[in-house]
Formats: structure tokens, sequence, C-alpha cells
């Protein structure tokens, strides 16, 4: 079979999400698990979590069901809402948790009577200005829910925009206006993602929502103690599947982009952009051969890269290549330095990874 697997590592899911639940103690933590556990698969990570989590967040509908039709049974809520009111059944059916983040998902929640009561989360715009009410428009629809007998469990819900950043000032100016409107309104909250549940204290709300962190990836601009304790929970891997000896002003790949500045020996890769590793990797962009960092040396193609091994004398065919993640002789390779490579984000590398490069899970919870 084609060497290229994704190796989805459970027990390193597991610390990460005990890791955010130790930053914020006095907070619960929802599993956000959305586009398919950020291409982790949800299911899997979901069966590995379910004991320890209280509930698990997803972007939509299709996404819980899929959940549910595979046997999980904790609160799912539905972090984009209802997109249109025919789902509300299937929000009561399921038991589904939702947040309402437009006018015309309050009017469709209160003109529907569910078997029991929908937990709702009311987002509130604070300054991300994509989704959700005005912290004017808030109240008033606050003070609706509150009274629908169609409603339990309401919180004020908000998203921030520079939780990542160092410089605080914007993250404060969100802070300072959710804190006004929960105190006015007697609200528990649900605040922090990520970044804000490793870095910001004052935002670990009644509830927090870590995504990212989760799956291993650090999210903040600036690392701190904590972020170096996440574990990679995917690792790229692949083989050599041939060999090249180079002399000095050899070419490589499409448009010949990279030249040999010496003799070379150049590894070809079963990996490439047909299987979501991205295509603009820069030469240079670091992977691990036998567990020694070497540089990609020319375009990475549909099916194949090439990595300059000319520094590794045991490399040979079959040798290991991790593109990310932790290789076997224990080093790792971030897959946030591999995304800055590429001048792209952690989030777009594991949610790329496509289905030719089959999951493989591992650890005590499979």
């Amino acid at each position: 079979m084609r060497p290229l697997v994704a190796h989805i590592d459970l027990d390193a899911l597991r610390h990460n999400y005990q890791l955010a639940c130790r930053c914020a103690p006095q907070s619960r933590s929802v599993a956000v698990i959305k586009a398919d556990a950020y291409g982790h698969g949800a299911l899997a990570c979901a069966r590995a979590l379910e004991t320890a989590v209280p509930a698990f967040a997803v972007a939509c509908i299709e996404e819980a069901l899929s959940l549910r039709e595979g046997g999980i049974k904790a609160p799912i809520v539905l972090l984009e809402g209802i997109f249109s009111a025919d789902e509300l059944a299937l929000v009561d059916q399921h038991r589904l948790w939702i947040s309402v983040h437009s006018a015309w998902q309050v009017e469709a929640l209160l003109a529907y009577s569910p078997r029991q009561p929908i937990p709702v989360w009311l987002k509130v715009d604070s300054g991300m200005h994509r989704l959700g009410f005005s912290p004017e428009e808030a109240t008033s629809v606050w003070q609706r829910l509150v009274d629908a007998p169609q409603v339990t469990a309401l919180h004020l819900m908000s998203h921030f925009a520079t939780a990542d950043a160092k410089d605080p000032s914007y993250f404060n100016r969100q802070m300072n206006t959710l804190k006004a409107l929960a105190a006015k309104l007697k609200a528990p909250l649900c605040l922090a993602n990520s970044p804000a549940t490793l870095a910001w204290p004052a935002a670990h709300g009644d509830w927090n929502r870590p995504g990212v962190m989760l799956y291993g990836s650090d999210p903040l601009e600036v690392p701190n103690e904590i972020t170096q304790q996440l574990r990679p929970v995917m690792t790229l891997r692949s083989e050599i599947i041939a060999l090249r000896e180079l002399a000095e002003g050899d070419q490589v790949g499409y448009s010949g982009r990279w030249k040999a500045k010496r003799p070379s020996k150049i590894a070809v890769v079963a990996a490439g952009y047909g299987d979501g590793y991205d295509r603009h990797a820069v030469d240079g962009t670091p992977v691990l051969v036998n567990g020694q960092r070497c540089p990609i040396a020319g375009k990475v193609s549909m099916d194949m890269l090439t990595v300059d091994v000319t520094d590794v004398p045991d490399a040979a065919i079959g040798s290991e290549v991790v593109l990310w993640g932790a290789a076997s002789n224990g080093s790792v390779l971030p897959v946030d330095e591999v995304a800055r490579y590429c001048d792209t984000i952690s989030y777009t590398l594991l949610t790329g990874v496509l289905p030719r490069a089959p999951r493989r899970y591992h650890g005590a919870h499979v």
C-alpha cells in the first residue's frame, strides 16, 4: 500500500483536553470537533473524549447527526445554530444545543414547540463583527429568551478576534464589553477559544471552547510554558520511494525552482498536494527523515515531493519521512512550523489532509 498515513494519537488528544481543563479548573470545557475534528476524524475523537467532556461543539447539524449516528450521546452544541427553521425538529429529536445569533433564528425558535426546552447560547458580537447581536440588541433578545418556555440553560457567547496576539488592547475592549453585559443580565458566559483558554484567565467563563489546541497546535503568537506541554495528535508520515544522485547545477521538479549547489542526494517521498500537503511549501520547508531535519527541494507535486537528504547518510528507500508530528525516534516537527513555511496556519494543513491519506488511530481509547 502507498505509505502515506495520518497517524492519530488519541492519548495525546486526551492529554491536550486535560491540559485545557487544568488551565481553567473553574470552567467546563467543550471539546470543539467541527470540520471532522480539524481533520482528525470526528467520531473517533468523540469516542476517545466522551467519558471526559461535558459537551462537544460542531459547526452545523450535519456534523452533529453524524456523531449521533455513531453512538455519541453527550450534549452537542451547534456553534452556527440552525440554517432553517426545519432543523429545529432535529435539534429537538436529538437533544442538541444551539447558538442563536440572528433575529430570524429567535423568531423560529419562539414559534416552535419542542418536546423539551432547548439549551441556548445567545451570541453577542463584542468586536469580531462576524456573527451575533450587538450588546444593545442582546439585552432585549436575552429577556425574550429568558421568558420563553422553549428555552433552557441560557448563556451568553462571544468570540475573540485577537486572543492569539501579544497586544491585549483589542482583547481587553471585547472583555470589558462582555463583562458589562453579563453583569447587567446576570448571565453565565461562554467565551474562551483555544488562545484565550491558554493565555487569558480573565476570559475563562462558565464554559470554554478549546479547539485547535486539542490537536496539539499552538495558537498563540508568542508561545508560553503551557503551550509547550501540548502534544501533537496527528503525525503525517510517509516513506522515501526513490533516490536520485545529482551533480552541482542540476534542477529538481517543475520549473526547476531548486538547483543543486553541490553534488546532492534527492529523496522522492510519497506525499503531495493530492493528499492535502500544501503546494505553497517553499524550498527549505522541513521534514524529518529518519528523525533528522531535511529541507524540501523543489515544488510539491500532486503525488510526490522531493527532499534534499545529502546530509543523511542512512537515507534509503523505505526510510521514514514525517511531514509533521512525531518521528519514531521521538523527534517532533510541529505542524505550526510547517504552516509558517507554507504562509498559512496549522488549521488549513490539518483540515486539508484528504481521504487518500488514511487515518490510523492509536492509543488506549481506540
